[in-house]
């Protein structure tokens, strides 16, 4: 126990990196393997190299925080996994930015092997930011055991999972339509697309029917894939179209020969029934064009320019192109006409760039036979959603899922372990680096593209762990116990991880999935660069204190719903914080002579004791509970109301007149016992919440133990309940508050003493308040307190409450100056009467209620009604004093 007391101001600067620090050198975060400890393991989703902490990470790693704090006290052998992603493509990009800004040059003019050091240096040189980021926010990771996904152990688990996948036939190559970024040129996972409402136009292109004079109308919103038109489809049943199938369209501007063919794809309600098919260029044409055969002809490159074979148009821009060819279809009389038409239109994830559906040779991961058993394990409950809503969502896209794309065309990342033979062609997917090619022994090259980042992330849980090998790590914490995450990468991430735990870890990799929504800002908006709505968690840690940030997040928070971000908040939370401290301040200060071995009996509490400690032990019950429920938010509540409004506001205002009076020793030792016994092991219960303060608080009062962090949570408290001393302790605490109440009503000064009369319902309550009396003479300012019996008439001239059985009466006489009280209010009435008169003036005037919108309208009518009840109210009050 530190001798001095805590400083008068509560300064979370002065503390927060000091306590940061002396948690780390003393090793408090590192989980040794302890095969007798039951574990409790988090692996961190990791954050990209590229990122920086922003309101979504504060809110993801206080969730973990919380809970890996909790648990360690309750005495697991707890492991909180830190890391980092390398984010393929959000990394290269950044640092191709760099390059071209410092010193002009692309990744083409450095080379693949130059530029993999460049993304290195640049990782060696910004990665680890967000990490010490995290440090401010207070996350007790074991940063001993901090991973990477391309570090050593990570690339060798990720060559393992593709060549194993490779062997049992789950990964291929194949031309497929896939989703190409021309920004990023490479290709997208279907989830790596967001599709965004767009304006745009609805073009219908006439195409002739060979041999005739007539035509087929087709509509299409990309009339620049017309190039690569290779047929027209119809519906087999719709009788426009039957005479018509099997025979040739001319396609207008090349004049190439295509198939009208029939298709039950087809929606004949659709426009005119007859769509054009471009098999290289759209997902729906790929598939019709592989069942009728269909030449896949591509006219974009990869960078969204027109191909070679498209002509006078070859070069051109995508959208050059389209005006280019309608305006060419104009001339030649094949544009129908334009329509408006809202459509979904994708959108590449990282760089929002308009992306192009292409056919190419990429490589897949074959979704199915993976997907059934991840299913299995939710709908079993295995694994459990919380909220479990979102089991649906997750089933939902499990039931839908396609092969996966796993190749990008970009350099940074895992490259595909596959080489490919110079000389004979062959093909060899290898955990070890080839040069020689097994079947001639010429020179072998490896497959230019890397994996999809979401790949290594796949391998998380067990790769951090050290699989492929049988680590002491992989027995002792996999699987994990629980998963907290975003609802929006359910499907990026977590379906992944629990289809690669299953098939290569052998069991689940964690056992709960906790979900949580995003942080918006105080309108409900997503933040973003764009709106400029951001709000830097390290400036709001900087000005406030990490507590307060984690506390302010954590009690805004119900699971799987966003949550919004208000200044006023933050400052309700900082004025929490400040008076946790005030409140720890007035103890230490009243700690004189305490004696650490004293413990009072049950008989000796008086009934303030016994209310706040039964106060207390149903507090740890319910913050406890709802830890175990993931209802992270309502356990901060809790906690929130039993310091603010019940140790705070009640119990140390309750124990002053015992701390005060030094020379009945025991009564004050008693006092002393029971505030710190409540305010060390209250610390306790916040402490997962609130690290920083409750550790400052904790080693200054009487304690033992290294740190509150691996202080035992307080547990078989329930002893301590006791039903009857808190229906006693309510009914004394709203006569106090209804007797406040009475004389805040009629002004009557704080320090005036006033005479209070009390009749009760039962002769059991006149006993208790008899008893404790004391609490309303020193809580209420009343004295003298007078008893009526029964029978006995109500007294006259007084104010009155009801409050639990208990009638309570406040004679005015002499308590107020009825003269000064009434001059008082009858200015209060004029000052409202003008505006009322203002309020009500506006409203009737019909050129303002004309002009203004309706939600100032409301304002207007709240506000005049608001006044209109306080003039009734002040009336009653000035009739009142007529009448004394």
């Amino acid at each position: 126990m530190e001798e001095k007391n805590i400083p008068t101001v509560y300064d979370p600067q002065s503390f927060e990196k000091k306590w940061y620090a002396f948690w780390e050198e003393n090793k408090l975060f590192h989980a040794e393997v302890e095969e007798d400890k039951q574990p409790f393991s988090i692996v961190i989703p990791p954050p990209n190299v590229t990122g920086q902490l922003h309101m979504g990470h504060a809110l993801d790693n206080t969730l973990q925080d919380i809970q890996i704090r909790w648990r360690r006290m309750q005495g697991y052998n707890t492991l909180w996994m830190p890391g980092s992603d390398h984010a393929g493509i959000a990394t290269q990009i950044k640092v191709e930015e760099m390059l071209a800004k410092e010193q002009g040059i692309s990744r083409y003019d450095l080379g693949r092997e130059k530029f993999i050091e460049k993304v290195w240096e640049w990782k060696h040189q910004y990665g680890s930011k967000i990490t010490k980021q995290l440090r401010s926010l207070g996350a007790s990771c074991d940063w001993e055991r901090e991973r990477f996904t391309m570090d050593e152990g990570c690339s060798k688990a990720v060559r393992e999972v593709f060549v194993s996948l490779y062997e049992k036939d789950l990964i291929y190559q194949g031309y497929r339509i896939t989703n190409w970024c021309p920004r990023c040129n490479t290709a997208l996972s279907d989830i790596e697309v967001e599709h965004e409402d767009s304006e745009g136009h609805l073009y219908h292109l006439r195409y002739q029917i060979e041999g005739t004079d007539k035509y087929v109308e087709i509509a299409t919103t990309r009339p620049e894939t017309m190039l690569g038109d290779s047929g027209v489809a119809v519906h087999p049943t719709d009788e426009r179209y039957t005479n018509l199938i099997g025979k040739n369209l001319i396609l207008p501007i090349l004049n190439r020969k295509i198939p009208i063919f029939a298709d039950e794809y087809v929606d004949p309600s659709f426009g005119t029934g007859a769509v054009k098919v471009t098999p290289a260029h759209d997902p729906n044409d790929f598939e019709m064009g592989q069942r009728h055969n269909l030449e896949q002809i591509i006219v974009l490159n990869n960078n969204a320019t027109m191909a070679d074979n498209t002509g006078k148009y070859k070069g051109m821009d995508r959208y050059e192109c389209r005006k280019q060819i309608i305006a060419d279809l104009k001339e030649l009389g094949n544009l129908v006409k334009i329509v408006d038409h809202a459509h979904a239109v994708g959108h590449c994830q990282r760089c929002h760039t308009t992306v192009e559906p292409m056919v190419s040779k990429q490589w897949f991961v074959k979704m199915e036979s993976l997907a059934a058993p991840a299913m299995d394990a939710v709908t079993s409950g295995e694994i459990k959603f919380v909220p479990e809503r979102f089991t649906k969502i997750y089933i939902n896209w499990l039931e839908n899922i396609r092969d996966w794309c796993i190749s990008r065309q970009i350099w940074w990342g895992h490259r595909i372990p596959a080489w490919y033979c110079d000389e004979c062609g062959e093909t060899v997917v290898s955990r070890d680096d080839l040069h020689s090619c097994p079947k001639c022994g010429k020179t072998m090259h490896q497959d230019e593209d890397v994996l999809d980042t979401w790949f290594s992330s796949g391998l998380w849980p067990f790769s951090t762990m050290g699989w492929p090998e049988e680590t002491a790590e992989l027995k002792q914490f996999y699987p994990t116990s629980v998963l907290v995450t975003g609802y929006d990468i359910i499907f990026f991430w977590v379906a992944r991880m629990i289809m690669m735990g299953l098939e290569f870890g052998k069991e689940i990799p964690f056992k709960h999935v906790f979900i949580h929504g995003l942080v918006r800002d105080s309108q409900g908006r997503k933040m973003s660069k764009s709106l400029g709505n951001g709000i830097d968690p390290l400036e709001v840690i900087e000005k406030y204190g990490a507590d307060t940030l984690r506390f302010m997040l954590i009690t805004g928070n119900t699971p799987g719903n966003d949550m919004r971000f208000y200044w006023e908040r933050v400052e309700a939370t900082r004025n929490f914080a400040n008076k946790l401290w005030n409140a720890s301040r007035f103890v230490l200060m009243n700690l004189e002579g305490f004696d650490k071995n004293f413990k009072p009996s049950q008989a000796e509490y008086t009934l303030a004791d016994q209310w706040i400690l039964s106060r207390y032990a149903k507090t740890v019950t319910e913050v406890t509970n709802n830890l175990e429920k993931f209802e992270l938010g309502e356990a901060g509540r809790a906690l929130y109301d039993f310091i603010w409004n019940e140790f705070c506001d009640w119990y140390i205002e309750m124990a002053k007149a015992r701390l005060y009076n030094k020379e009945a020793v025991k009564e004050r030792q008693i006092a002393q016992y029971v505030l710190c016994y409540v305010l060390e092991h209250t610390l306790k219960l916040l402490h997962p919440f609130m690290p920083y303060i409750t550790e400052e608080i904790w080693q200054h009062i009487p304690h033992e133990g290294q740190s509150i962090m691996v202080a035992a949570w307080p547990t078989n408290e329930t002893g301590k309940i006791d039903v009857k001393a808190e229906q006693d302790m309510t009914t004394i605490m709203e006569i106090i508050k209804a007797i406040r109440n009475m004389r805040a009503e009629v002004n009557v000064a704080p320090g005036k003493k006033s005479e209070v009369i009390l009749q009760f319902a039962s002769k059991e309550l006149q006993e208790v308040l008899q008893v404790n009396a004391g609490y309303l003479k020193v809580l209420a300012a009343a004295d003298p307190i007078t008893v009526l019996e029964a029978a006995e008439g109500k007294p006259e001239n007084a104010m009155a409450a009801v409050v639990n059985g208990v009638e309570i009466y406040l004679p005015l006489k002499g308590l107020i100056d009825v003269e000064k009280e009434t001059a008082r209010l009858n200015k209060e009435l004029a000052t409202l009467d003008k505006e009322l008169q203002r309020v009500s003036g506006k409203l009737a005037n019909v050129g303002f209620v004309a002009k203004v919108p309706a939600d100032v309208i409301e304002k207007e009518k709240e506000k005049q009604k608001g006044f209109e009840e306080k003039r009734t109210a002040i009336n009653e009050r000035l009739a009142y004093l007529a009448s004394l």
